[in-house]
């Protein structure tokens, strides 16, 4: 298999330090941030949302072109379902609030993953921002929401398998690229860094293909703790690393 080309990164003028152009985080720690001072899972999750603010103004700044978020993993359904009620009803007030000031701040939002099992108004409110902010530029805010990505890959699979039986695919032509058309993300430039907050050192089931030639970087930092000065170390700890891409 061929390795894929290096993605170019981004020159802060501000920083001096190269950024890389897509970053995706795995958010972790919301409960254990609440727990540590005995407070419901609910004040850990509001404190995140707070995070999310921080973070995606801080992306913006440094010139990071896109920033995907794992807000709710295929997986999550397993929670309390008083839980996923208030993740949801979080989703839904920031959306509320928050939609007009990603348009107003350059802000293009799109959503990965099956979120048409989301409750009907939640979607139409993620439908309604992801159109009042396409024609943004300054960066990409991509949430990952009811996205596991074995789910995503099956799904490709059923996309490619249905066009081979159609005749409209050779199968001895599917390389790289044909699966890389069909992933959700085939719009995004090449992940180039996942963070993960908490500690914890694993992908679960995030972005497992992008991921394939991407920086990873765990940090102990729980994610309501998240600003812009973790953001900014993570960067510079990706713009020290190098990256071979299987050469040397």
């Amino acid at each position: 298999m061929i390795a894929p080309l290096a993605s170019s990164a981004a020159k802060s003028s501000k920083s001096g330090f190269f950024v890389p152009r897509h970053v995706a985080i795995i958010m972790d720690g919301n409960g254990r941030w609440a727990s540590a001072r005995h407070l419901p899972r609910l004040a850990g999750h509001k404190k995140g949302a707070d995070a999310v603010k921080k973070t995606v103004r801080a992306a913006a700044e440094m010139g990071i072109e896109v920033l995907t978020l794992y807000a709710f993993s295929s997986e999550n359904w397993r929670r309390p379902a008083s839980e996923v009620a208030d993740l949801m009803g979080l989703l839904r007030l920031c959306l509320q609030q928050e939609m007009q000031n990603l348009k107003e701040k350059g802000i293009c939002l799109k959503v990965i993953g099956d979120y048409t099992r989301l409750d009907q108004d939640l979607v139409s409110l993620l439908n309604k921002a992801i159109e009042i902010t396409a024609d943004n530029t300054r960066l990409t805010l991509v949430f990952a929401l009811n996205y596991g990505a074995q789910d995503e890959l099956v799904h490709v699979t059923r996309l490619i398998a249905k066009q081979a039986c159609k005749g409209l695919l050779d199968p001895d032509n599917i390389d790289v690229s044909t699966i890389e058309s069909f992933l959700y993300t085939r719009d995004l430039p090449p992940l180039d860094l996942v963070i993960r907050t908490s500690g914890e050192k694993r992908l679960s089931n995030f972005l497992l293909w992008q991921a394939a030639y991407a920086e990873l970087l765990f940090i102990d930092t729980l994610w309501p703790d998240f600003d812009s000065e973790t953001l900014k170390t993570a960067v510079e700890e990706y713009a020290r690393r190098e990256r071979r891409y299987g050469g040397l």
